[in-house]
């Protein structure tokens, strides 16, 4: 059994994350209002109002166990070991949502709550992963849960689920910018796909940004971890020229488009012309209108100039 906890300042997020895995299931929950991400969401907004001094409020804690453990882990079993998890590490009288989570070998649930308890007050986070170790190792002993081998083989566990963290966001963040033509909506997509982002304001300045920060199912990585192109300012730079070279692209096919029109426009004038009719010089002035009435008129009269002959 491991403990990651992680604060935040985002329940929607968290929400949209925890209950947005294929097959999730709430296993509790109290205070909050379900049926939607919005719903729960605003349900936390709404206790935390209590006490804005609290800038991160939302409590993520994931409880993993290990795959020798599943035939025991029942939902009932599941959901008793994390409230007792809860009331040892004194997160009590306050909003909470237990969801489980079916999508990896090791069975796991993810607990939100809110660090804004029912009266106002904040939960303490002192020493709260000191605190977690001696409360899962009692845990573990209480259930006979399974131990890993040795502390080197825990670690590679957490090393292994980082970087496979690192590497969801990497690959998130990259299709966020393909997408996106600004900050509001590389944030949105990125929400979607179940990222928080955080950004790092300079010091007596909340105008100027420094850097930006990535959190995925509690695990925190900075924008120069995930990749030299991922810092606040290689990220800024390229959603700034997203749109303009969107433009410069329509721009330039709008250009090549014009020589071909006006070639497919002479190549059809050409064609009319090689297949227009002669004119019947209808409308034209220097060209009479042939009338066979008139024409009969003037034969006759020179047949009669020709039989008088010249007058004398």
């Amino acid at each position: 059994m491991i403990a990651k906890i992680v604060k935040g300042a985002s329940f929607r997020g968290c929400v949209q994350y925890v209950t947005g895995k294929d097959n999730a299931t709430v296993l509790a929950s109290d205070g909050v209002l379900l049926g939607s991400v919005a719903n729960i969401a605003d349900s936390f907004e709404y206790q935390r109002g209590l006490n804005p001094r609290c800038s991160k409020p939302v409590g993520h804690i994931a409880l993993s166990f290990k795959p020798e453990d599943r035939d025991k882990l029942t939902d009932g079993m599941m959901t008793k070991i994390a409230r007792e998890y809860m009331e040892l590490m004194g997160i009590r009288d306050t909003q909470f949502l237990l969801v489980r989570h079916h999508n990896t070998a090791n069975p796991h649930c993810h607990l939100v709550f809110n660090r804004v308890d029912n009266n106002g007050k904040i939960i303490s986070d002192k020493f709260e992963r000191r605190r977690s170790e001696k409360v899962v190792k009692q845990l573990k002993d209480k259930y006979g849960l399974t131990y890993s081998d040795s502390k080197g083989q825990t670690r590679t566990e957490r090393l292994h689920y980082t970087e496979r963290t690192k590497f969801e966001i990497q690959n998130a963040v990259k299709t966020a910018l393909k997408w996106a033509k600004n900050w509001q909506q590389f944030t949105d997509r990125l929400k979607q796909l179940g990222i928080e982002v955080e950004f790092k304001k300079r010091r007596g300045n909340d105008d100027v940004i420094e850097g930006i920060t990535f959190i995925k199912d509690g695990v925190r990585f900075k924008g120069s971890q995930i990749g030299r192109q991922f810092t606040y300012a290689k990220l800024n730079e390229r959603l700034a020229n997203n749109e303009p070279k969107q433009t410069a692209n329509q721009g330039q096919a709008r250009q090549n488009e014009q020589p071909r029109q006006e070639a497919i426009q002479e190549q059809y004038s050409n064609r009319e012309s090689s297949f227009s009719f002669p004119s019947l010089g209808l409308f034209d002035t220097n060209n009479p209108v042939y009338d066979p009435a008139e024409e009969e008129f003037r034969r006759r009269m020179q047949r009669k100039k020709k039989k008088r002959g010249p007058r004398l």
